[in-house]
């Protein structure tokens, strides 16, 4: 059976080669032990000649008899994967010293814990850990020497299975390197976790932060506390859709065995004080108001939050916690912290009562008081309590680990007072944001967060004094899933950003180079094929908009955030490798489907940008004596749609200077805007808007209907005649996946081509 990337060889043969090299306008590159895509790192390698093949008469050598047990572990673990690609079926030998691959563990060795050895020489493998789990590295490492294809799930026949020799002294930088899975916005199977444990095992990542409750869902079974489940485990969206999902305990267990089979800890998260709704909507006495609650069908920070003056609310969360640290063996467990509103607690009795008979300042006091109490119960059943910056609030519980979050201020607090720390602050650490320009990138909380700047994210920050730099555990990227609704996208997010902090993570410092790291990663792209990863490829940037209007002609100007080579077409076909090379910015003068795609350097191409490129001629102005100031009109009801607004009574209109719908938060229903804005010159404009409707000069240019959208990713062009244009803008007051559209931006956005988008100013706008 042909697999994925050997199609790309089969069928790319001589075209695909002098395809790459007309891209490169460079010759093709012979491969050589010097060009080895190796992710992480390693500390050192010394490149030696030749080669080792492996065959079907290759064996492994399992070297003394204090860890055999443990080794021979990881030699069942490697031959599965082996076989499945090769065919071969490795035997185990005590003794062997030619086409074998020995391993050892060699307390000796003057290296970390997770340290290796590795040689490779035509004869043999031969791979010293300091540690079991040393050898496992080492061993990921031989396995990212061969081709790629021994990611493969089926059996190859037209490889040679060879590794270049080399000689590498390896050990990570850092002792903590993770990834945490939210899966309590949008839920994640066990296969899809399983999926990604694989990926990090040949990262050498080795902590997996399981978000598992929060305010819009409980997927962890508690057997004393069935409720926490059936009615926790349920979110009804506003849409009428209902999203579930929950772990059996058995389950959880089978996650936490496999994934210690890939010496990986798993640190599971149970939110407390506050992202605590799914578990009161299910138990609501144990909140400061007794409820009743509704799991909560949006994003953002509930007011209801566990009630620290009840004795019995603590006596609910050591029997969760009881549970909880039966099912993970590891030493952490993650008590979340963060975000927790304190209103109830200022006006509830049982709060109020505490503060005063604890002797406690205030209600930050009262977080103190009520992690700490925690932290004494969790270290009492032999585990110890990480959480989030917060846990800061009032003062730290003693042997508490700081996750930053906020910042690396958190973490610098942390480490100063003598506490061990994770650095993952929001700006670099939390990948859930989108990777590329906002007209091109699908829906994300953020945009921009790129490659690069994920990548040179150094945990050790500078502004930590030197002599506690050892409190720094090392980085963790965060994958939120509040837009992550599929495990599709959620991988697109993922990778290959994690790639740049499994680097981050275990390379020294002095050794990282950004360009030597997208060099490699093609490399390791190819072995995320095999394991069927839908991971993200720069897409063409250039132009604002998908539909480009223009009068007598238009330049169309390309370029990738990884420089990639493009393809393209103008007759709507989609591009191949065989397609135009895109060189220069292309002029059109009619109208056109455009079709354009970036193109890794194995031959893969990157999702279709179409655009739509459209002649025009400019919509007139309109002459007409206005006055300062909007119309605003409303309408009420629980609405939803564009079509629920059709017969609806609006009132009004009000005059407002411009934009605002904050003031209009807590309202239901919808509101439309009506009005003019003046433009300086002929010309293309282009808008954009966050808002489920918007006409200029009586038709609809950009409809976001039923959509979710953020960061004005909608978008299209107009030729317009210097003077005044109408345009009406409507916004539904509803609740789309999650997010209101009133925490979008404000109205619409505008600019001449080539100028930045922004909001109209009020004295450009009239009624």
């Amino acid at each position: 059976m042909v697999d994925f990337v050997s199609k790309y060889n089969i069928i790319g043969g001589v075209i695909l080669v002098l395809f790459l090299m007309k891209v490169s306008e460079g010759r093709a590159r012979t491969m050589n032990n010097t060009d080895l895509s190796l992710i992480p790192l390693p500390k050192n390698i010394v490149y030696q000649k030749g080669y080792f093949e492996l065959t079907d008469e290759t064996s492994w050598v399992v070297m003394g008899e204090e860890s055999r047990e443990e080794l021979n572990k990881i030699v069942t673990y490697f031959n599965r994967k082996i076989q499945q690609s090769t065919g071969y079926v490795l035997s185990v030998k005590l003794f062997g010293n030619e086409n074998v691959i020995r391993i050892k563990v060699d307390k000796t060795l003057k290296l970390k814990d997770e340290g290796y050895r590795l040689e490779v020489s035509s004869g043999r493998i031969t791979v010293k850990g300091k540690t079991a789990q040393g050898v496992f590295y080492g061993i990921q490492t031989v396995m990212q020497l061969f081709p790629s294809q021994i990611e493969s799930n089926l059996k190859i026949e037209t490889i040679a299975w060879k590794a270049p020799c080399v000689i590498i002294n390896d050990e990570p930088v850092f002792p903590y390197r993770g990834m945490l899975l939210d899966v309590g916005r949008h839920f994640h199977s066990v296969e899809f976790i399983k999926k990604q444990l694989d990926i990090m095992a040949m990262l050498k990542m080795n902590r997996f932060h399981w978000h598992l409750t929060d305010d819009q869902l409980w997927t962890i079974e508690i057997k004393k506390y069935p409720r926490l489940t059936e009615v926790g485990a349920v979110r009804r969206n506003a849409d009428g859709t209902i999203h579930r999902g929950f772990y059996t305990q058995e389950q959880i267990k089978e996650v936490v065995a496999y994934a210690a089979e890939r010496y990986i800890t798993v640190i599971p998260e149970i939110e407390m004080p506050g992202h605590a709704l799914a578990a009161l909507t299910a138990y609501p006495e144990y909140s400061c108001t007794g409820g009743p609650f509704s799991i909560r069908n949006m994003w953002g920070v509930e007011e209801d939050v566990y009630c620290a003056g009840n004795d019995k609310t603590f006596e609910f969360l050591e029997n969760i916690l009881s549970e909880v640290a039966v099912l993970f063996p590891g030493k952490m467990i993650h008590i979340g912290g963060d975000e927790c509103p304190k209103d109830r607690w200022s006006v509830c009795p049982k709060c109020r009562k505490r503060i005063r008979d604890e002797n406690l300042k205030d209600v930050n006091g009262l977080q103190s008081y009520f992690i700490r109490r925690i932290e004494k119960f969790l270290l009492s059943h032999g585990k110890s309590m990480i959480g989030w910056d917060e846990i800061l609030e009032g003062g730290l519980a003693p042997s508490a680990t700081v996750m930053s979050w906020r910042g690396e201020k958190g973490g610098i607090t942390a480490a100063t007072m003598g506490h061990d720390v994770i650095m993952t602050p929001s700006k670099w650490m939390y990948i859930d944001a989108g990777q590329g320009a906002v007209e091109v990138e699908p829906i994300a909380i953020d945009v921009g967060k790129m490659l690069d700047s994920v990548y040179e994210y150094d945990p050790a920050s500078e502004k930590i004094p030197k002599e506690l730099r050892h409190h720094v555990l090392g980085a963790q990227a965060n994958m939120w899933t509040e837009y992550a609704t599929t495990p599709e996208y959620t991988e697109y997010l993922l990778y290959p950003r994690l790639l740049a902090v499994a680097e981050l993570n275990w390379t020294p410092k002095v050794k990282k180079n950004y360009d030597s790291f997208v060099q490699r990663l093609n490399g390791l792209l190819m072995r995320l094929d095999y394991h069927h990863v839908n991971y993200h490829i720069p897409l063409p940037e250039g132009p604002a908009a998908d539909y480009v209007a223009f009068t007598d002609k238009t330049v169309l100007n390309f370029h990738n955030s990884r420089n990639l080579p493009m393809v393209y077409t103008l007759d709507g076909s989609e591009p191949t490798l065989s397609s135009t090379l895109y060189r220069m910015p292309i002029v059109l003068d009619k109208k056109t489907v455009f079709k354009i795609a970036s193109v890794l350097p194995f031959g893969k191409l990157s999702p279709v940008r179409t655009i739509h490129v459209v002649k025009e001629k400019y919509s007139p102005r309109i002459d007409k004596d206005t006055k300062v100031g909007l119309n605003l009109w409303r309408t009420e009801g629980d609405l939803y749609y564009v079509h629920d607004v059709k017969d609806a009574y609006w009132t009004g209109p009000d005059i407002v200077p411009g934009f605002d719908f904050k003031p209009l938060l807590e309202d239901k229903g919808a509101y439309c805007y009506t009005g003019y804005f003046e433009v300086p010159t002929d010309g293309i404009y282009f808008f954009s808007t966050e808002m489920d409707e918007l006409w200029i000069d009586g038709k609809v240019v950009l409809s976001n209907d039923g959509k979710l959208v953020r960061h004005s990713c909608t978008r299209t062009s107009m030729a317009l005649q210097k003077g005044k244009h109408s345009f009406r803008l409507l916004m539904i007051n509803n609740n789309i996946g999650g997010y209101l559209r009133l925490w979008n931006e404000k109205g619409f956005r505008i600019a001449l081509e080539g100028q930045d988008l922004s909001l109209p100013p009020n004295e450009i706008l009239s009624h």
